[in-house]
């Protein structure tokens, strides 16, 4: 009788043991999936909220080009409004000798420009790198008027580029003499290009002005 008792005690210490560990592993595995859990929301909100890290596109698409000589900024201001307009880009023709305003006296026959302007042989440097003009289909051609005449350095660029397949369309400024023969005088020169009849504007001409020249020539 007394092993008997011995026993019955041996075996509910053994159960009770069994019981106790089977609580704890279930105890113990709650913790566990939660966190997995939490984790894995974690790791889906930081993929939804990413920041979009594409860089941005630029416009790569333009066809047209605004090129201009200016001495004194008054075309230059023309064709910044041209290529406003257009969404152009733009090219300035720099003289590799700036010219001084002793060399823009008119009134000095003896002035740089006075003697350029006398001589059809002589074609000044261009110091601006070289544009590259293919890839455009349109390019606006800006210059001061001269002695009635383009300046020497736009024959320098006329016969310096290739225009095939590109409509040029000059424009002038001055203080009241038209663009007279500068447009064909450029186009012989040029060989090459849809040369179209040229336009003289002042200095103030207003951006409205413009569109509507723009748009007579479509």
């Amino acid at each position: 009788m007394r092993i008997n008792k011995i026993f019955k005690l041996m075996a509910a210490l053994i159960m009770l043991c069994v019981l106790t560990a089977c609580g704890s592993q279930t105890t113990s595995s709650a913790p566990v999936s939660t966190e997995t859990t939490a984790e894995t929301v974690s790791e889906s909100k930081e993929i939804e909220t990413a920041p979009d890290t594409e860089p941005a596109k630029t416009n790569t698409d333009r066809s047209v080009l605004v090129v201009y000589f200016s001495a004194t900024g008054t075309t230059k201001g023309v064709a910044e409004k041209i290529a406003s307009i257009m969404n152009a880009d733009l090219y300035e023709i720099l003289p590799s000798e700036p010219y001084t305003s002793e060399d823009l006296n008119y009134s000095d026959k003896n002035s740089r420009t006075s003697v350029e302007q006398n001589d059809k042989s002589i074609r000044p440097e261009i110091g601006s790198d070289p544009v590259e003009i293919h890839g455009y289909t349109t390019v606006f051609l800006g210059f001061p008027i001269w002695w009635g005449e383009e300046p020497k350095i736009m024959e320098t660029f006329a016969e310096s580029y290739d225009f095939d397949g590109i409509t040029v369309i000059p424009f002038c400024t001055s203080g009241g003499s038209g663009i007279g023969t500068a447009e064909s005088d450029l186009k012989d020169l040029a060989g090459s290009g849809n040369w179209i009849e040229g336009r003289r504007f002042g200095g103030n001409v207003s951006e409205a002005d413009l569109q509507s020249w723009i748009d007579e020539l479509k």
